[in-house]
Formats: C-alpha cells, sequence, structure tokens
C-alpha cells in the first residue's frame, strides 16, 4: 500500500470516528446544539440538521418538534413548521409552548382567524398563560374585535401589572373598545400679567372600520373676547406596526383661535414596547406657521416615558420646543398620574396655541411643568384632573406666570 492510499485510510478513520461522536450526542445536547446554531449563530440550516438528528433518537421528544417548527417559521417554510406543530397538538393538545407557537405563525402571516382558533384552544389549558393572553389580545385587535381585545388586556394587566407590552397594546386598544364615546373638558388659566383666560370643549369619538374619528367644538374667552373653533380628528390604521394621526380645525375668531389648523403622523409601533412618531403641525392666523414634530415613547412595566420636540422654521432660525413626560399606571389604560416638564410651547396644547401666533412669542423662553390624574370607573367613564405651571417671556426679558387647573369627563358607550 503506497503512502496516498495510506493517507486516504486515515481520513476515513478519522471521518468516521467524527462521525461516531456525533451519533453519541444524547438528543438533550443536540438540543443544545441547535439551540446555540439558532440563537448564537444564527444558522438555521444547522439548527434544522441537528434537531433532526435529536428527534431520530427521541421521536416523541414535543420541545424538540415545537423548536423546529419555530426553526422553519423563521425560514419561511411555513408548511414544514404546522407539520411540526400538529405534530404535538395531536398527540399533547395542552402544549401551551405549540400553541403559542402556531398561533404566532398565523398571526404574523395574516391568518387571525386560525391564530384565534389555535390561541383558544391553549386557554383552555392554560387560562392564566400570559403568553396566550397577550397573543390573543393582538389577533382580536387584528380582527377588529377591540372591545374582546380590551377585555383580554385588562386581564392579563390585573394579573401581570408590569407587562409593557400589554400596557403598550391596551393604549392603542382603548379608544376603540366601545363604539362611541363622548367627552367634555374646562380649564381655567391664571396669569399674573393679563387677564385670566377660560376653555371649554366637547367631542364626540366614533370607532370606524379605519380608526377612530372625532369630531371636536372648542370654545374659548381670551384677551376679552369669545371664540369658538371647529376640529377633526382621525386616526386611521395601516398596519400592524403602523398607524397615522390626521387632523384639521377652522375658526371664525381670528385671535382667540388660529383660523386654519391642520396636522399630520404617522406612528410606527416598534420591538420591546417603543413607539416613534413623525409629522407636522400648520397654523394659520394672517400668515402661514409650520411645525415639524417628532417623539419617542418606551413602555416598561407599570411607566410610559416619552420624549417630544416641535421644531418651527422661521427666517435664518429655527425655534425649539422639547418636553418630557412619564405616567405611572395604578390601573388599566385609563388609571394613571402622569408628569411633565418642557420648554417652549405645544401646538397640540388648545391652551397656549394662541401664543404660536406668527412665531412672534414662539422664539421668548417658556418653561412649565404639569400634572394630570385620570381614573375611570364601572368601566366606561373616566374623570381626570391637570394642573400646569408656565413661567413665560412674555416680553423681551420680561417674565410672568401661568397657572392653568382643568377637568374633564369622558363616557363611553
Amino acid at each position: 500500500m503506497n503512502c496516498k492510499s495510506y493517507f486516504f485510510l486515515f481520513l476515513l478513520i478519522i471521518f468516521a470516528k467524527v462521525a461516531s461522536a456525533q451519533t453519541s450526542f444524547s438528543s438533550d445536547e443536540l438540543f443544545q446544539q441547535a439551540r446555540k446554531a439558532a440563537f448564537d449563530q444564527k444558522d438555521y440550516p444547522k439548527a434544522i440538521s441537528l434537531s433532526k438528528q435529536a428527534l431520530v433518537k427521541s421521536p416523541d421528544y414535543s420541545d424538540i418538534h415545537v423548536f423546529l417548527g419555530r426553526i422553519y417559521t423563521w425560514s419561511d417554510k411555513l408548511d414544514s413548521a404546522r407539520a411540526q406543530f400538529n405534530m404535538v397538538l395531536s398527540k399533547h393538545p395542552d402544549n401551551e409552548d405549540a400553541s403559542f407557537a402556531y398561533g404566532s405563525l398565523e398571526y404574523w402571516n395574516n391568518n387571525s382567524v386560525k391564530a384565534l382558533q389555535y390561541v383558544t384552544d391553549g386557554l383552555k389549558y392554560h387560562p392564566k398563560s400570559k403568553d396566550l393572553l397577550l397573543l390573543k389580545a393582538k389577533v382580536l385587535n387584528d380582527l377588529k374585535r377591540y372591545s374582546d381585545a380590551y377585555t383580554t388586556l385588562d386581564t392579563l394587566i390585573k394579573a401581570d401589572p408590569g407587562n409593557s407590552d400589554a400596557r403598550a397594546l391596551a393604549d392603542r386598544v382603548k379608544d376603540n373598545a366601545s363604539k362611541n364615546k363622548i367627552g367634555v373638558s374646562y380649564d381655567y388659566i391664571h396669569f399674573d400679567y393679563r387677564t385670566s383666560w377660560q376653555l371649554a370643549s366637547i367631542e364626540y369619538v366614533r370607532q370606524t372600520n379605519i380608526g377612530s374619528i372625532i369630531g371636536r367644538i372648542n370654545y374659548a374667552n381670551r384677551f376679552n373676547s369669545n371664540g369658538v373653533q371647529y376640529e377633526f380628528d382621525a386616526y386611521p390604521h395601516i398596519s400592524k406596526t403602523f398607524y397615522a394621526y390626521v387632523s384639521g380645525g377652522y375658526s371664525g375668531n381670528v385671535g382667540v383661535f388660529p383660523k386654519y389648523r391642520s396636522g399630520f403622523s404617522l406612528y410606527a409601533n416598534l420591538p420591546a414596547s417603543f413607539e416613534a412618531e413623525a409629522g407636522f403641525r400648520y397654523l394659520y392666523f394672517t400668515g402661514d406657521t409650520w411645525i415639524y414634530t417628532a417623539s419617542i415613547g418606551k413602555y416598561y412595566k407599570n411607566f410610559w416615558f416619552n420624549f417630544r420636540t416641535y421644531l418651527t422654521p422661521s427666517y435664518n432660525t429655527i425655534s425649539q420646543s422639547y418636553s418630557f413626560h412619564v405616567r405611572y399606571y395604578t390601573g388599566g389604560a385609563d388609571d394613571y398620574l402622569s408628569l411633565g416638564i418642557g420648554t417652549g410651547v405645544s401646538p397640540d396644547d388648545p391652551r397656549n396655541i394662541i401664543l404660536l401666533n406668527n412665531g412672534n412669542n414662539y422664539k421668548l423662553r417658556s418653561d412649565n411643568v404639569s400634572a394630570e390624574y385620570r381614573h375611570s370607573f364601572k368601566r366606561f367613564n373616566i374623570l381626570f384632573i391637570s394642573a400646569s405651571l408656565d413661567n413665560q417671556e412674555y416680553k423681551f426679558q420680561t417674565h410672568g406666570n401661568q397657572l392653568d387647573i382643568g377637568i374633564g369627563y369622558q363616557r363611553r358607550f
């Protein structure tokens, strides 16, 4: 036998030993290797191969079947994934992980009716499952069954108050949970450098197939003059990730209100309970004022944090406004204490919007703190009170204080 033959024989022996070592691994060891390949290395083909080797040794190992189904899902091999989940659920209909994984597959592939079936079946065996309850709420929201989604989220939040994902979804679903909502509010604004203002609003909210639509009438007494403003807002749904804010308003009492106002924002529901927004606001008194806004929000356990900015181009400068708000939820989506600090004037706040008149005062310094308490009772009733203190530079290097006290009530039906 020549050297070449010895070399090939050596290679065959090595390969045989490697193959023998691989087959000597237990199904648990192969399962751990598959998980490492999937999660650490993002090597899904290797994870699939190792999972299949483990199932040869343990054909009824449900956890591996569910894991393999998930890998198939991530690899866009949906029929293969369904086969794995069906295999588990046919033998073990009480398998929580299989119900959740199967429901998630159908939900993310726009089969929410099927997703609801698998999630509901899983909840029969695990009625307190946090994963299944949250997925059920997402599916019901996608099916536009908002009231059922809100009820499911309410159950989940009571059992797990610090569930950030549930709170984020509940905040989006709450205004859709009832077909109708009416609300009234009143603000009294006291200044130490001018006569007091008063502002009252009444609104009606209607839930439609495209999202909520709001009609609002605002009344104000400012600068010893009365005025009325008519507003229209809408929050159309775009996809599971995106929704929008569209707004318009008109008033014949320019000076008390802007003659025209409008706004648009695009919201994105991001992973890890983040939400981002970008948009613009437009005001017309006797000239155009364009304002651009962006915000980022984050739900964390019982808290919601939000940072927002407004930027207003004017001649060769850009006026800037910043605010930071935090909410602490004491119960459901309409039960919280909110605190805020900021600088500048918000075009979304009807109490101060008049200060943006042509940008004249917007460049001057304004600092503020605010608080709001909101409480729901008997589910369909919401009461809220608010207070804010602003220190404003209403003339160059001349400051004054503004104290605002507000109260409001909303009724869902």
